[in-house]
């Protein structure tokens, strides 16, 4: 992607209504309540609401039934993370923060980097100087302003964090006081699932890295069946990159507890940048949403990753970022290892291509 290219993907994230009503956010001389409102608004135009499939394609090539494909590529920069970006900055600009600030290795940016744009703010994006990403120019054509430093993603937050500590910044990296927000963020997906199916399914297959979506998920599914709104809380299915997620190693290894992996061991690839980590920011509201639920975790090769994207795209037109099959492809390894009984099953699929 060269920067034009940037540039015209970051002009085609909202609608012309979103920029209408990002106009209004970003007058001061409206009150605060009024442009709260039209923030608000501008997320329930534009995020969320994502699509679920029912991958029949993929029922025969597996002889699963009633399996349905969670598509958060339908947000505005194609993942999941507009979904917390959105609501940060909501929560920034109610609490009039002039700049928001944040790691990243490349998605998490793109989103704070449009919501920031449209609710008028700074934002600050840190990201480490080994990591490569076509979609910092996004970010810089939507305005955010592009710190590198050196160090692994878990060294840049916590960087990153210091200084909006310092600064009187809005710290919007996770791990932070912010989990609780962004947490319940996440929890819409499952109230939209929900919404879909009339109950919750028997499995629900997630992609983790940090742990904060599948927490976050998990949450919702809770609070859904303590409302009396669902029938059972599913099983929850954890999977990342081979023996490169704390979350998914703890579990295996019969831990309660989120335990660091080895730094010098977590190589990165074009395939599992988004799900490898030495330290996962909410592993322990991750570990504790598989232990509670009764769910498991798989580690999944870069091979499978490819494998089950392309199948994707064959079988049922999907453009989906390797990465974010990981969910999926447990999803799949678990029945063939227990050939379910007819139920529903949902794999949430986080990123387009």
């Amino acid at each position: 992607m060269n920067l034009k290219d940037g540039v015209k993907t970051a002009e085609n994230k909202v609608s012309a209504e979103a920029r209408r009503l990002s106009d209004m956010v970003k007058d001061t001389r409206k009150s605060l309540v009024d442009r709260l409102e039209c923030f608000e608004d501008i997320i329930s135009l534009e995020v969320g609401d994502t699509g679920l499939h029912r991958a029949k394609t993929l029922e025969r090539e597996f002889d699963v039934r009633q399996l349905y494909l969670k598509y958060e590529g339908d947000n505005p920069t194609g993942t999941q993370k507009d979904r917390i970006a959105f609501a940060q900055l909501y929560d920034a600009l109610r609490r009039e923060f002039a700049i928001v600030s944040l790691a990243t290795c490349g998605n998490y940016g793109v989103a704070m980097a449009l919501a920031s744009d449209l609710a008028g703010i700074a934002c600050k994006i840190y990201i480490p100087e080994s990591y490569h990403t076509d979609r910092v120019m996004e970010m810089e054509a939507l305005g955010a302003e592009i710190i590198r430093i050196p160090g692994s993603y878990e060294d840049v937050v916590t960087e990153s964090s210091r200084l909006a500590i310092e600064n009187g910044w809005y710290d919007a990296n996770p791990g932070g006081a912010n989990t609780p927000l962004q947490i319940s963020a996440y929890a819409q997906i499952a109230q939209e699932i929900f919404e879909d199916l009339g109950d919750a399914p028997k499995y629900c297959a997630i992609p983790v890295s940090n742990g904060t979506l599948f927490a976050g998920v998990y949450r919702g599914f809770v609070n859904l069946y303590k409302r009396g709104k669902t029938s059972r809380i599913p099983k929850m299915i954890a999977a990342s990159s081979s023996h490169k997620n704390p979350i998914v190693e703890s579990y295996l290894q019969g831990l309660c507890h989120c335990k660091d992996l080895n730094p010098t061991v977590i190589k990165e690839t074009k395939y599992n940048e988004p799900l490898i980590n030495w330290h996962s920011f909410d592993g322990e509201e991750a570990l504790y949403a598989l232990w509670e639920s009764e769910g498991e975790a798989f580690n999944i090769s870069d091979k499978k990753l490819r494998e089950m994207t392309s199948l994707l795209y064959k079988k049922e037109g999907f453009r989906i970022l390797p990465a974010s099959t990981a969910g999926l492809i447990g999803l799949l390894e678990l029945d063939e290892k227990m050939n379910f009984e007819p139920d529903r099953f949902v794999a949430v699929l986080t990123a387009k291509n």
